[in-house]
C-alpha cells in the first residue's frame, strides 16, 4: 500500500509534532519510506512547501527525487478533470469555495490517490460533511472518488513505525 501526504503533513510535523531538531528520525522516515515506494507526495505538494523560505523548504530540496511525483501524466490529468466535474457540479459549495480549492493541491492529490488506490494522508476531516458550504472539504470529494484518509499517526501504525526514546 502506497501513503500520499498532503502538505499539512510535512507543515503540522515540522511546527508542531515532528520538530527537525527534536525529531529528526521523522524527516528521516519519510526519506527512507519514499525510496521503498511506500511514501510520496507530489510536484504541487512540493510547490506549496516551497511558499516559505525555512528549513523545512530547505528539507524538501535536498529530499529524493521519489518523494515527489510529477502532475504531468496524463491518466492523472483525466482524473483531475473528473474531479474538477464534479466540484464545479456539486451545487453544494460556493462559487468562492471551487476556486479556492483549485488554486492548491487538494484536487490533484485526490486525482492522483484515486489512480494510483492510495491512501491520502492528511489531517483534514475525513468524514463527508453535507452541511459545508464556504469551502470544498477534502473529505466530501474524497467520499465521492473512494479514496481513503487517514492522518500521520494512523499511517505511522500501518507502517509499524515505533519513535522510542533511547539516551
Amino acid at each position: 500500500m502506497q501513503y500520499l501526504l498532503d502538505s499539512n503533513i510535512y507543515i503540522e510535523g515540522f511546527k508542531r509534532y515532528y520538530a527537525m531538531d527534536i525529531c529528526p528520525g521523522f524527516w528521516e522516515l519519510l526519506v527512507s519510506y519514499s525510496t521503498k515506494n511506500r511514501i510520496y507526495s507530489m510536484d504541487r505538494v512540493k510547490d506549496e512547501l516551497n511558499a516559505k523560505d525555512d528549513e523545512l523548504k530547505n528539507w524538501v530540496f535536498n529530499a529524493p527525487s521519489e518523494l515527489f511525483v510529477s502532475t504531468a501524466k496524463i491518466h492523472i490529468s483525466r482524473a483531475y478533470s473528473e474531479v474538477v466535474e464534479w466540484v464545479n457540479g456539486n451545487a453544494q459549495f460556493k462559487d468562492y469555495a471551487k476556486t479556492k480549492f483549485f488554486e492548491g493541491a487538494d484536487g490533484w492529490l485526490v486525482a492522483e490517490a484515486y489512480v494510483n488506490k492510495s491512501i491520502l494522508v492528511t489531517h483534514e476531516k475525513n468524514k463527508y460533511d453535507p452541511n459545508v458550504k464556504k469551502r470544498v472539504p477534502l473529505g466530501n470529494v474524497c467520499d465521492y472518488f473512494n479514496v481513503k484518509i487517514i492522518d500521520t499517526f494512523q499511517m505511522l501504525r500501518n507502517l509499524g513505525v515505533k519513535l522510542v526514546y533511547r539516551q
